[in-house]
């Protein structure tokens, strides 16, 4: 044994004598014992893991690991599912109710889903087990918070236009801009048609209310005459309306324009009289609703349930203000 004296009998002295030994005995005899022990234990290790197929404890307990986190994984896939699902009931309530209110148009769906083409931004995952399920986990989790961010700029601004509802209410276009006369009838309307010159498909921007030359022309909403002017291969003469809060209104085809640029209107004021200048085709206003530089559908606009004399009344107030 290491760490022991050991004796040999001289047979000359008849006496036990100590056994000496060098330093390289002794390191020889640790090497041959390191070998040997080292031997035993791959042959233990190859006979546990191939012989038998038994797995070491460390890696029965990196399994184990291994296991809880992809729990983990797909417990947040499970709540990456319900905040998907709550996100969109938010974004179509958003779309449907709230901003509609407000007059503003709808986000779509490629602005709320932009930004996560083209970039392999997901390759140093590529490596790891499982890499589809973490990358898929990663990629819905980016989406979920750029498509939140999104909603969250979009409560941003009707919170914004709620505050100032009161001045909106006035100033959004929201009536018939000639009266309910009979006569006055709603031609072409908002959307592609056949050009009544060219004949070939053309966006109409607006709606064609037909009358008779001189028939009197009402602001809308409350705003101020940003530009009379005549284009006679065009509008022909023709008022804008800046309403604030994104929107504008376009009359044209006018007869007459009755403001000048820079000229304070309410609702029900008159701003021009009916005419057919420019490029028309018999006696009609061309009125446009354009909101934050583009031009939507008045008919969304028109307010259904104002009765005549409601209207009347309110066309002979703007009467008054002149």
């Amino acid at each position: 044994m290491l760490g022991k004296k050991q004796y040999i009998f001289n047979k000359e002295t008849l006496s036990y004598e100590v056994v000496k030994t060098t330093l390289k005995s002794r390191l020889l005899r640790f090497s041959v014992v390191l070998a040997l022990g080292f031997i035993c234990f791959a042959a233990y290790f190859w006979l546990y893991s191939d012989v038998l197929s038994l797995k070491t404890p460390k890696t029965m307990i990196l399994e184990s690991r291994n296991q809880e986190l992809l729990s983990q994984i797909k417990s947040l896939n499970q709540k990456l599912d319900e905040g998907h699902r709550i996100l969109n009931e938010i974004e179509m309530r958003d779309n449907i109710v709230y901003r509609p209110i407000f007059g503003m148009e709808e986000i779509s769906s490629e602005v709320r889903d932009a930004g996560f083409g083209g970039v392999d931004r997901y390759s140093h995952l590529k490596h790891f087990e499982h890499s589809d399920l973490l990358i898929s986990s990663a990629m819905r989790l980016d989406i979920l918070s750029k498509k939140a961010a999104v909603q969250s700029r979009s409560f941003d601004e009707v919170s914004l236009l709620a505050k100032r509802a009161g001045d909106m209410a006035s100033c959004v276009p929201s009536i018939f801009p000639v009266s309910t006369h009979p006569r006055n009838s709603l031609g072409s309307r908002f959307g592609y048609r056949s050009d009544p010159f060219t004949k070939g498909i053309r966006m109409h921007k607006g709606v064609d209310i037909s009358g008779k030359t001189g028939e009197p022309i009402y602001a809308t909403g409350d705003g101020i005459v940003v530009e009379v002017s005549y284009n006679f291969f065009g509008y022909g003469n023709q008022v804008i309306v800046d309403h604030g809060f994104g929107y504008k209104t376009r009359y044209a085809h006018l007869h007459q324009a009755t403001v000048k640029p820079g000229q304070r209107v309410t609702r029900g004021e008159q701003v021009g009289k009916m005419g057919t200048t420019g490029r028309s085709k018999g006696v009609h206003l061309h009125y446009e609703v354009i909101y934050q530089g583009k031009a939507v559908n008045p008919c969304n606009y028109f307010d259904h349930e104002i009765s005549p004399e409601e209207y009347q009344s309110m066309i002979l107030a703007g009467k008054d203000r002149k």
